[in-house]
C-alpha cells in the first residue's frame, strides 16, 4: 500500500487549514494525501443516480472542492478523496491506523479549547496508534508562508522511550529543512545539583546521537529546563513550524488519555502540535 497521509475533513476553517498543512507535508515527505470525510448517514453509493438527488451530494462537493483547490497548489501531489459511512471518531483512528500520521483541525481562542469534528478529536488522539497533528486555522489558512526562522521543537521525557518521538521529529526537521530542538522539561526543583544536570545532560545526548547520525543534514540543538514542563513546551512553541510532544500508548483495560504536557500542549501552543504515542 502506498504510505499516505490522511487529513479529515468537515468543511470548517479548521479542517481546511489542517488540510493544506498536510498537504505541504505530504508533497515535502513525497507521501499520497488522503482527503477522508466521515458520517455515519452516507448512503450506500447507487450505480447510476442525477446528481440533484444524491444524498451524497454535499459530502462529496467537500472532498471534491477541497481536492481541487489543494491539486492546484500541489500540481504534482497524488491527492486521493474518501467517504466513510461511520462513526467519524472510528473512522479517523481506523485512518491513523492506516497512515504516516493523521492530521486534524483544531480551535481554541477561547480558555477552553473547542477542537474539529467537536469533542471527537480529544478522544481520536488519544486512542490513535500513530502520530496526530492538530492544526490551527491561523497558521495554515492562506497556505504555508516560508520561515526560514522557524524549527521543530520536541519535548522529551528521559524516563520514557523516545525513539518514536525523535523518529518523527527529525523527518519532519529533514523534510522541512529546518533546524530540530530537543527540549527536556524537568519540574522545578531547587535541589538539582550540578552532578544531576551533567547525568540528565548525558543522557540526553545519548538519546539524539544515533538520530543525529542518521539525519546529518539536520542542525541540532538541545537543553534541559528546569521549570514547569507544561511551560517550557508551551514557550517553546512559540516560532516553531512544528511541536512535537508524546503520549503513553493505553494498556488495555484502561481509557486512554493525554497526560498534561500533552494537554498544555494542545490547548495552548500556537504552531501546530504532533501528539505522538509511545511505549
Amino acid at each position: 500500500m502506498q504510505p499516505v497521509l490522511t487529513v479529515g475533513l468537515d468543511g470548517s476553517p479548521e479542517s481546511l487549514a489542517a488540510a493544506r498543512w498536510a498537504a505541504d507535508e505530504a508533497e515535502k515527505r513525497k507521501l499520497t494525501l488522503r482527503l477522508l470525510h466521515a458520517w455515519p448517514l452516507l448512503a450506500p453509493e447507487p450505480a447510476r443516480v442525477p446528481g440533484e438527488v444524491d444524498q451524497n451530494y454535499w459530502a462529496k462537493r467537500l472532498v471534491h472542492t477541497a481536492q481541487a483547490e489543494l491539486q492546484t497548489r500541489h500540481p504534482d501531489l497524488s491527492i486521493s478523496g474518501s467517504l466513510v459511512a461511520e462513526d467519524a471518531e472510528n473512522a479517523l483512528v481506523q485512518a491513523a491506523s492506516e497512515s504516516e500520521a493523521l492530521v486534524l483541525g483544531s480551535r481554541g481562542l477561547e480558555s477552553v479549547a473547542s477542537y474539529f469534528l467537536g469533542d471527537i478529536s480529544m478522544p481520536v488522539v488519544a486512542r490513535a496508534q500513530r502520530p496526530v497533528v492538530l492544526v490551527r486555522a491561523d497558521t495554515g489558512e492562506e497556505g504555508p508562508v516560508p520561515a526560514p526562522a522557524s524549527r521543530v521543537v520536541v519535548a522529551l521525557k528521559l524516563r520514557d522511550s523516545s525513539e518514536s518521538l525523535l523518529d518523527f521529529a527529525f523527518h519532519t526537521a529533514a523534510a522541512r529543512d529546518v533546524p530540530l530542538h530537543a527540549r527536556v522539561p524537568w519540574g522545578v526543583d531547587h535541589d538539582v545539583t550540578e552532578e544531576m544536570r551533567r547525568d540528565a545532560q548525558k543522557h540526553l545526548s545519548k538519546a539524539l546521537r544515533p538520530w543525529r547520525e542518521k539525519y546529518p543534514q539536520v542542525e541540532v540543538a538541545d537543553s534541559i529546563r528546569f521549570a514547569s514542563p507544561a511551560k517550557v513546551v508551551v514557550q517553546a512553541a512559540e516560532g516553531a513550524v512544528l511541536l512535537v510532544v508524546g503520549r503513553r500508548e493505553h494498556r488495555p483495560g484502561l481509557a486512554p488519555h493525554l497526560g498534561p504536557v500533552a494537554q498544555a500542549a494542545i490547548h495552548h501552543g500556537r504552531c501546530p502540535v504532533a501528539v505522538v504515542p509511545h511505549d
